[in-house]
């Protein structure tokens, strides 16, 4: 017996989503012998842009049952059930967090169609619920309604029920644990960790740490190592008896602090990085004329880079766009091929530096910009980024162009002296790496400030 489920929930933060709307169908393997659809009040504000996709507003749900009004009538038409959704773990998680809040322990087998689709549907270009029935045929109305979507669910489940002659994959993929189900102990370091940016600690019994890794959600992190299928996601499972967190408010801080971590405590669950973590990079040099020009080459360790990247796509990209930002030459950095006559130097793209007809140190100076901007090579600041807590932000000292280490500060004497500030900072060990990681983080990422440094 199966229960097909779908919900449509507030949004917001995990863990901290509300029932918008619910809808089950108790379906025997051949008809739907039972059904339960009924909006529901959250009891909290739903986020604007569900309101766009569902359609589902606070005005509809003010005289909607609450969930603990619902929960007996779920609780009885999914019993015996295995809960069969479209991505099973994101349903079942938000279903047994709205019992938790009521003292229940909610808990039932659970299929995931996008699993069995992938297994049983390995061509479809798309396995979003959308697309995937649309590829197939099936009529669907109601979309990101919860009724609409449990019954393209169902017509979906049918069909895989259909291909999976010899019954193998579906015994498969009912696990004996189900999918998604923590244990007492599980949910309760869950339940510790806190939504926020940081680096998480797996500890074995003995409390070495056995995983470490950064997330911009921890708690959420946390919870999918304890879902995931998959013989080292179970031995982690097995082995984890405890999880402790660092916070760090900064993204960033937590890159770097987990590269040091790594190379320090050498967990040993985590896959060991490669020596280098980039491919290419950006070198400048003088031409003949004088022009400072920017180059793409393949990093060795002979040659010194003003800024690194791990594939040649994404350098070529950059460099396209810093040379279209501070108006260089595409000629001298590499990116067309001129005729003798200088096609692109009449043209905004180019001022004539290709023919020599703009001023060498007006040219250049545009480049040291641009390099000001994108590189920290050879150069020294303190980046300032979040808090963990609000008055807070957080701190990282560079010293020709090499990553000291990082500390917090809430006041900004801390900060504009550079003997207190050198206090605050917990030394760590910069390299290539960590100047990679900088440099690619501030290319893609704002920081809140960038203080440059008199060495």
């Amino acid at each position: 017996m199966y229960s097909i489920l779908d919900i449509e929930t507030t949004g917001g933060k995990y863990n901290e989503e509300g029932i918008t709307e619910i809808a089950i169908h108790r379906f025997d393997g051949h008809r739907v012998v039972d059904q339960f659809i009924s909006l529901v009040n959250p009891e909290r504000e739903i986020q604007p842009f569900v309101v766009n996709l569902t359609g589902i507003n606070n005005k509809m749900l003010r005289t909607a049952p609450k969930f603990h009004e619902v929960a007996k009538r779920i609780v009885e038409i999914t019993q015996d059930t295995v809960l069969v959704a479209h991505n099973a773990q994101f349903d079942y998680r938000i279903l047994r967090t709205e019992f938790r809040r009521l003292g229940y322990n909610f808990e039932r087998k659970t299929l995931c169609t996008v699993d069995l689709s992938k297994t049983l549907l390995p061509n479809a270009e798309s396995y979003s619920l959308g697309k995937l029935v649309r590829s197939l045929g099936i009529a669907v109305s109601d979309r990101h309604r919860a009724n609409g979507d449990a019954l393209a669910t169902l017509k979906l489940f049918k069909l895989l029920l259909t291909k999976d002659s010899d019954k193998s994959i579906i015994k498969t993929v009912i696990r004996k644990e189900a999918h998604g189900e923590l244990s007492e102990r599980q949910l309760d370091i869950v339940e510790q960790m806190p939504s926020e940016t940081g680096i998480y600690y797996m500890h074995n019994k003995d409390g070495e740490i056995i995983y470490l890794a950064k997330s911009n959600n921890i708690k959420k992190r946390v919870n999918q190592h304890f879902t995931q299928d998959g013989n080292r996601a179970r031995r982690l499972q097995k082995e984890t008896k405890k999880v402790t967190f660092e916070k760090t408010g900064s993204e960033l801080v937590a890159v770097l602090k987990e590269q040091e971590e790594l190379r320090r405590n050498l967990p040993k669950f985590n896959t060991r990085s490669k020596q280098q973590l980039y491919s290419h990079i950006i070198l400048a040099e003088e031409n003949d004329q004088g022009y400072v020009c920017l180059q793409i080459d393949k990093a060795t360790t002979e040659k010194k880079g003003v800024t690194t990247f791990n594939g040649i796509h994404s350098a070529e990209n950059f460099l396209d766009r810093l040379t279209e930002e501070f108006i260089l030459c595409p000629e001298l950095n590499g990116l067309s091929k001129a005729d003798v006559n200088g096609p692109g130097h009449n043209t905004e793209k180019c001022n004539g530096a290709c023919l020599a007809k703009e001023p060498v140190e007006h040219y250049n100076a545009r480049v040291e910009s641009a390099l000001k901007k994108y590189s920290l090579s050879g150069k020294s600041y303190v980046l300032i980024d979040k808090g963990r807590e609000i008055g807070e932000h957080s701190a990282i000292l560079i010293k020709n162009g090499i990553f000291k280490g990082l500390g917090y500060y809430d006041l900004n004497h801390q900060i504009n002296n550079i003997h207190i500030l050198e206090s605050l900072i917990t030394p760590m060990e910069g390299d290539k790496n960590t100047a990679h990681i900088i440099d690619s983080y501030l290319r893609k990422r704002k920081i809140i400030k960038k203080i440059e440094l008199e060495v």
